[in-house]
């Protein structure tokens, strides 16, 4: 939870704080807004007001106080907003409409044929958008904008720079041309960030100031908050945690190194492990079932994930290790409870705190939602480098 500060001339940054603190919470009273942001009573009062006057925030029952008043509880408005989310997966489109509270409203998937241009995919998108929006009964006006998660690397503008598993998409300015074809404002990130962003919005990380997300995709990424505030790095292409080396004589990975995370645990690499004869869903069905060659390739890859999350917990020194991505359906608890053990046992830190690890409840839809809460984010999440520079 951020504090928010009694300076002049910071007001859209408190508002942000104290809307962040209301989204979070399940229900929450102005006097527990003061004490968690350190904002004064008057000044929580006055945001609070305008909230509900803008209609982001309702007021919804009340709770004894210990004597005195009742306490007015405080909920953000679910139908104030609406974002759609867009996940583009070298395989798939995944898109939702997501309400304020980062709830999905509907839902969309669609196959990526293979060869098909960029612009033609781009405008599959766009298509999809407007078509969850006609079907959901949510009118433009309503609509905060769209945002799009999609393979790294990025540019400040929006633009793929060399994903490396998709060809001719290199240069490809894909947040602008999304942009015209639907006609609404985007926001863009890697998919593995946006997914971070959608568990502090709508997961189980709304109150963890310091937390990584591990993303399991098509291939293997992370995004991390670091004291509230998301850290991107210097090109915004920060946390990739695919390019961690679990194998240094492993095979050779597309970034140039040999064992990476990615190289030896991304889908492709526990197909080839199993000799190509079933699909990576067909391998985790079958580790889940007990199958033995297909659970001894899984704890494999769940070992080499488990030395990965130790460097990540002892490099950052976070609070929560929070694993999502459509690579986990079936062997989710597996990568779970081996990673957990790892870092309970194996982290410097260990005998001092904690380290939570969890498996996202919004796993499946990690990035979609993460992408819709992009917006979100943008729009409303209190921001201290803005604050700094005056912004």
């Amino acid at each position: 939870m951020q504090l928010g500060t009694n300076l002049p001339k910071v007001g859209s940054y408190n508002r942000a704080v104290v809307l962040e603190a209301i989204q979070a919470s399940d229900g929450i009273s102005r006097v527990q807004i003061a004490h968690r942001t350190g904002l004064t009573a008057q000044t929580v009062s006055v945001i609070v007001r305008r909230l509900l006057a803008e209609g982001l925030v309702v007021e919804d029952g009340s709770v004894p106080s210990g004597g005195g008043k009742p306490r007015t509880i405080l909920r953000v408005d679910p139908g104030a907003g609406y974002a759609i989310g867009v996940h583009f997966d070298p395989n798939e489109i995944s898109c939702v409409l997501a309400d304020l509270a980062g709830r999905p409203v509907a839902r969309l998937h669609l196959p990526v044929r293979a060869g098909l241009r960029p612009r033609a995919v781009i405008g599959q998108m766009a298509r999809a958008a407007r078509r969850m929006l006609r079907e959901a009964g949510v009118p433009d006006g309503k609509v905060l904008g769209v945002g799009l998660a999609c393979p790294g690397p990025l540019d400040a503008d929006g633009v793929m720079v060399g994903p490396p598993r998709l060809a001719g998409w290199d240069q490809v300015p894909i947040k602008s041309l999304l942009q015209r074809d639907t006609r609404f404002p985007v926001t863009v990130d890697n998919d593995a960030t946006a997914a971070a962003i959608g568990e502090r919005w709508a997961g189980i990380a709304r109150s963890t100031p310091s937390f990584a997300y591990l993303y399991l995709g098509t291939g293997i990424g992370g995004g991390i908050f670091l004291d509230n505030q998301v850290y991107r790095g210097r090109s915004l292409n920060a946390a990739e945690f695919g390019h961690i080396t679990v194998e240094p004589d492993g095979p050779e990975c597309y970034c140039g190194n040999r064992g990476c995370v990615e190289a030896v645990c991304c889908p492709s690499a526990i197909e080839a492990a199993m000799g190509d004869r079933l699909a990576h869903a067909g391998i985790c069905a079958a580790a889940a079932a007990g199958e033995p060659e297909a659970r001894r390739v899984i704890d494999r890859v769940a070992g080499r994930l488990a030395d990965a999350a130790v460097s990540v917990v002892n490099m950052l020194d976070i609070d929560l290790l929070v694993l999502g991505g459509p690579a986990l359906r079936e062997v989710g608890e597996i990568y779970r409870e081996v990673i957990a053990r790892a870092v309970s046992s194996r982290s410097l830190a260990r005998r001092l705190h904690v380290v939570r690890v969890e498996t996202s409840p919004i796993a499946a839809d990690a990035a979609a939602i993460g992408a819709a809460s992009l917006v979100f984010h943008a729009t409303y999440a209190p921001r201290l480098g803005a604050l700094l520079s005056g912004g």
